[in-house]
């Protein structure tokens, strides 16, 4: 991998385009820093010390970065455009109109974009209105009671709401861009970006606690372990064979090839995860705004917002699964691909065009998505339960879901970079 950088670097049109991400990746740390107008920066920090070990927003403010907390100009991250891409995908199922777009090609994705744009800008809003009035309450730092936003004047809080907006159509350039003149795909890298910048900072207060050499080396051997696993298994794939039948079309022969067509063990990527995280944290929040002393509240808070809970981590794996299955049905057709096989003279091996191909597509996502489903659920389980028991704290961002991302997004862009320069170098039959 080092050695596909160096040759990159050395070369000219490769190396401007990292260069332009590299660029684009500080100016999005930048930004994450910068307060919102109208918020205490000192108090903030004050309050982040004093509730370190809140995770209710926590999934959001790993994918920030870190912002969402200190409520910078980036603070909602990139998160707005990933729910708008999802919801964009789920309504190909319900809106029909969204599935025709889908199969115009370019002109219908394009037009598909420019919904989960507008999409994900009303989501900005929506979401920046929500974490105001969570700083304003005090829910966002629970136990604080310092002013994090001392005006609280409409015109204030509307100048706040508006930046926090505009911070994240800056991140959606900011992605587009890196896609268009980068390296990569530019908002799987921006998401890259915020979990790896927190790393760091979480080994050094591992180091620094008590037993912290011993913690810290158990720290790394797990997610090196888990690492290995996640290499292992995204590489690993079902390829299913394809033939394709000689035609003559005019006065040419086309066809008579043979390829395969490449299933993942882990077709859905991080998404189950993503969504049973964000499932599991709804019946927190609404307990936030409930009694304390309540008898459900207390219950919320022993059995399911406690991640160490077995019935916290018993709905965690069941909805990881549920939504494996359910992704992978959406983002797989097997009726599309069987129709497309055959109208191009396509067929598997064995397996009679049409139907029968559907059925048997449908039958090896089946048997191969259910490995992936229970990979997937102990990918994200397996770190959280060994740092509860080192002592470490389940909040720390070496979690299933960081540590797939991270891996994920570096394997995809050293494929982009390796396959850049097989275009710039390659020797073919010269050499």
């Amino acid at each position: 991998m080092l050695s596909a950088f160096a040759r990159a670097f050395r070369t000219p049109d490769l190396r401007r385009k990292l260069l332009f991400t590299i660029g684009m990746m500080v100016l999005f740390r930048v930004g994450s820093f910068l307060p919102t107008p109208g918020v205490s920066y000192p108090n903030v920090q004050a309050c982040i010390e004093q509730t370190a070990d809140n995770d209710l927003l926590g999934l959001v403010n790993l994918f920030s970065g870190g912002a969402l907390l200190q409520l910078s100009v980036f603070s909602l991250g990139i998160m707005p455009y990933i729910t708008a891409s999802i919801i964009v995908q789920l309504l190909r199922v319900v809106i029909p109109k969204f599935e025709e777009l889908h199969k115009e090609g370019q002109s219908g994705t394009a037009k598909l974009t420019q919904y989960t744009r507008y999409l994900t800008i009303g989501l900005a809003i929506l979401q920046s209105t929500t974490i105001i009035t969570f700083a304003r309450s005090g829910n966002l730092f629970q136990g604080c009671t310092l002013e994090v936003i001392p005006d609280d004047s409409p015109i204030t809080l509307l100048i706040m709401v508006i930046t926090m907006t505009a911070g994240t159509g800056l991140i959606m350039w900011f992605g587009e861009l890196i896609t268009e003149r980068g390296v990569g795909n530019g908002m799987s890298l921006l998401i890259f970006t915020s979990i790896a910048a927190s790393f760091p900072g979480a080994l050094w207060s591992i180091a620094g606690g008590n037993d912290g050499v011993v913690k810290f080396i158990a720290v790394l051997a797990i997610v090196v372990l888990v690492i290995g696993l996640v290499v292992f298994v995204e590489q690993s794939q079902r390829r299913v064979p394809v033939q394709y039948a000689k035609r003559m079309v005019g006065r040419r022969m086309y066809g008579g090839s043979s390829t395969y067509i490449p299933i993942k063990i882990n077709m859905a990527g991080v998404i189950p995860v993503i969504f049973a995280s964000s499932l599991l944290a709804v019946p927190t929040l609404i307990a936030q705004f409930g009694d304390a002393t309540a008898g459900w509240v207390q219950w919320i808070s022993v059995n399911v917002a406690d991640p160490a809970a077995p019935l916290h981590i018993a709905i965690y794996i069941a909805l990881i699964i549920f939504f494996c299955f359910f992704y992978t049905a959406i983002t797989f057709n097997p009726d599309e691909v069987a129709d497309n096989m055959k109208k191009y003279g396509g067929f598997i091996p064995g397996i009679r065009a049409g139907r029968p191909t559907a059925e048997y597509l449908d039958y090896v996502i089946t048997r191969i998505t259910t490995p992936g489903s229970i990979y997937l659920a102990l990918v994200a389980l397996l770190p959280m339960i060994a740092f509860i028991v080192l002592g470490v704290g389940a909040n720390i961002p070496f979690g299933g879901a960081s540590i797939l991302i991270v891996v994920g997004v570096g394997l995809e862009t050293v494929k982009q970079i390796e396959s850049q320069l097989q275009q710039r170098h390659y020797e073919g039959f010269l050499r």
